[in-house]
């Protein structure tokens, strides 16, 4: 293969953000003496992720970080949570657990061995500081983090795609993206990226109903990082 690079989605992809932000949750709320079902306001939480995006895209908001759409997102949902009686600084804190998201098992590990033949870099709609403090809480060995940020874009805009080429200075077909969303590696292939489907059948849980297997004919499909990194030869 011609592949010189691999670029990574992050969210549900490299670390598990449904565990780790219902985590978060419950203890900001023990905080305050209150109850609340974590994961259900995870789960909320990240619905509220695709349509703030639209609502830029469609130009009814600025270009907005991906800190700051959650923010607005949260303090929407703390209400119906009955954690209404968090304070600034706790929501402030609570909001960064995007930066503190703990890897799937297998991601550190597979990473490190595909650093060996590749360049690592991420490919998100986390803005570029969020994904910093990320990849030092995770122990994620990226060689460049790249962000929908950098490009004014959120992926799957074409522009996120090229942009990443442009800035590797290298052509689509030496780019593979990593993802475990089919949509992800469909508008990747759609402008000449090699893809890697890596099944993530628990990113929403036991009752996940989306992105179970690939359903597009992938480069490389399988199941972690480090049988991706068996595929690719490292």
């Amino acid at each position: 293969m011609s592949v010189q690079a691999l670029v990574f989605d992050v969210f549900g992809t490299v670390v598990d953000w449904r565990s780790s932000v219902a985590r978060e949750v419950a203890a900001a709320a023990r905080r305050i003496g209150i109850a609340t079902d974590g994961v259900a306001l995870a789960d909320a939480w990240r619905a509220e992720y695709a349509p703030a995006m639209d609502r830029v895209r469609r130009g009814e908001l600025p270009w907005t970080t991906i800190d700051a759409l959650h923010r607005a997102a949260l303090d929407a949902l703390l209400p119906r949570f009955g954690l209404a009686a968090l304070d600034e600084p706790a929501r402030a804190d609570l909001n960064r657990a995007w930066h503190r998201l703990d890897p799937w098992p297998d991601s550190v590990a597979g990473l490190r061995r595909l650093r060996h033949r590749f360049t690592l870099a991420t490919l998100s709609n986390g803005n570029v500081a969020l994904l910093a403090t990320m990849a030092r809480h995770a122990r994620l060995p990226w060689d460049v983090i790249l962000s929908a940020e950098l490009f004014g874009h959120y992926k799957p805009d074409p522009e996120v795609y090229d942009g990443a080429c442009r800035l590797l200075d290298l052509k689509p077909a030496q780019v593979m993206m990593v993802a475990a969303h089919n949509g992800d590696l469909r508008a990747a292939a759609a402008r000449g990226l090699a893809t890697a489907f890596v099944a993530r059948p628990t990113e929403y849980g036991p009752a996940q109903t989306k992105d179970l297997a690939a359903d597009g004919v992938w480069d490389v499909v399988c199941a972690s990082f480090t049988e991706l990194a068996a595929a690719l030869g490292c």
